[in-house]
């Protein structure tokens, strides 16, 4: 696609859009992802914990990008 890329480990992981290589899978449901960040992001859905919580209002999220 002609992206460039600073480092070698981006490279490896934005090629894997391109191959369709999944290699992080979550052990609870099998969804795969193409890096172990939104594997870690995903996880969260199994659990019941809410670390991020708005100072206005007082509801908890899972995610910082959710507050």
């Amino acid at each position: 696609c002609g992206r460039r890329f600073n480092r070698r480990s981006n490279l490896t992981t934005h090629r894997r859009i391109h191959t369709g290589e999944t290699p992080f899978q979550c052990p609870d449901c099998g969804k795969s992802y193409h890096d172990s960040s939104n594997l870690r992001r995903h996880q969260k859905t199994h659990t019941d914990e809410r670390p991020y919580r708005c100072e206005e209002c007082g509801k908890s999220f899972k995610n910082r990008s959710t507050l």
